[in-house]
């Protein structure tokens, strides 16, 4: 009895400790993502009223390898992930470097998303916090996903999500579920310190409930398997771009300037802004029916364009794009209602491109609602079944097969 009574008093100690420093973890990271997330969104508005900040493009993207210059650690969301896997020391000075470069990227018009500033923030402040309390190596580590999870929930205001997806990304097909608790407090206390600054998160309301017969359901699994395509398409064309950058141009600072000035040539080609910054205004016209047929491409190409050339910012949010402005182009050929198509197309293409089943699912409900259930599930399965072994990370690991009970143990596929 007595031995029962000290592990009760354990249980209930472990968990008032991790309410304290999860929950000071989404205060510290809630309060500095939503106020990022207003500096993106001030950033990107005054870029639409002031054109010509486009052309200083080349200019920003000096100063931003200019920043990491002066970093000698190997600093990107990989090296999150590296922190979770394998306690790779996070430097305090990949937040501050990663949102000043983002919101240069986006003030100035890269195309690049935002997520990839709010997972570096995260991991970079708790795994911070982590070493100033001397905690020990796992809980540490459980300290970085609670941090991810702050991050991820302060910048889309989907506290579901953010707390699966951190325990999700690291290792596909492993889920340490000992920091449930701790990237739940921390998920939830960002979202309404991230409120609480003027933040919030992106939700859409979908204008009727599609009817679950076989007509609708053949479309989604077609528009799944196309998606799961179009996610390889993704992160192949980054990573390639990417490397020929780096071959062609092996100068940092040349090899910016070089990205810029397309950016700059294809915008100015093209005659529109559409696909410049995260492209938000995008998605909810795609949502309508209102876009291109060819819009998810050239969304890949400006993204590739941009962050393969040295400027800052998140994947997630331009696979968003992708997905939704491929959905609407697959509701306009098939006839399927469009919004229904581009949600599906928006959480196919993010499972397909981050390996995150569960987590894709449970943001199509918080973005969308519930009503169309059936069809998110079916699309977001089979998109990760049929995605392969691709992903936006490197350091992410699939450790189980999609098709059997194989162990795989190896990095995704670039």
């Amino acid at each position: 009895m007595k031995k029962y009574v000290k592990k009760c008093a354990g249980r209930v100690w472990l968990l008032i400790r991790w309410l304290f420093l999860a929950g000071l973890t989404g205060l510290v990271v809630g309060v500095l993502g939503g106020l990022f997330g207003r500096s993106i969104t001030m950033v990107t508005d005054y870029r639409g009223s002031h054109p010509w900040m486009l052309y200083l493009l080349p200019l920003a993207g000096l100063v931003i390898v200019g920043m990491y210059k002066m970093d000698p650690y190997k600093t990107g969301t990989n090296r999150v992930l590296e922190g979770i896997q394998t306690g790779a020391y996070i430097p305090l000075r990949m937040a501050p470097l990663i949102v000043g470069s983002t919101v240069l990227t986006h003030a100035f018009g890269g195309s690049a998303g935002r997520e990839g500033a709010a997972l570096q923030l995260g991991g970079s402040i708790s795994g911070t916090i982590g070493k100033w309390l001397k905690l020990g190596e796992y809980d540490h580590r459980i300290m970085i996903m609670s941090g991810m999870s702050a991050g991820f929930s302060a910048l889309f205001g989907t506290p579901l999500t953010a707390t699966v997806f951190a325990m999700e990304v690291t290792n596909v097909g492993i889920m340490q579920y000992a920091a449930l608790v701790p990237c739940c407090v921390a998920s939830l206390v960002a979202k309404e310190m991230a409120e609480f600054v003027g933040a919030h998160g992106e939700h859409f309301t979908l204008p009727s409930v599609a009817v679950f017969d076989w007509k609708n359901v053949t479309l989604v699994i077609i528009l799944a398997l196309c998606c799961a395509g179009v996610s390889i398409l993704f992160c192949t064309v980054l990573h390639h771009i990417e490397h020929i950058y780096k071959k062609w141009i092996p100068n940092d600072w040349l090899r910016v300037l070089a990205g810029g000035c397309l950016v700059i040539l294809m915008t100015k080609l093209l005659g529109t802004t559409d696909y410049l910054g995260a492209g938000m205004p995008v998605i909810e016209l795609a949502m309508e029916g209102k876009v291109i047929a060819a819009a998810f491409l050239l969304k890949i190409v400006f993204t590739g364009v941009s962050l393969g050339s040295g400027f800052r910012g998140g994947d997630i949010v331009p696979s968003l794009f992708v997905g939704a402005t491929f959905g609407c182009l697959f509701g306009q050929v098939t006839g399927m209602p469009p919004s229904l198509a581009a949600a599906c197309g928006m959480t196919s293409v993010f499972c397909g491109v981050t390996n995150c089943p569960i987590s894709s699912l449970l943001l199509s409900f918080e973005l969308f609602g519930f009503s169309d259930m059936p069809f998110f599930l079916l699309s977001v399965c089979i998109s990760y079944l049929e995605s392969g072994y691709y992903g936006l990370y490197h350091s992410q690991k699939i450790f189980y097969s999609k098709t059997d009970m194989q162990v795989m143990n190896m990095n995704t596929k670039e």
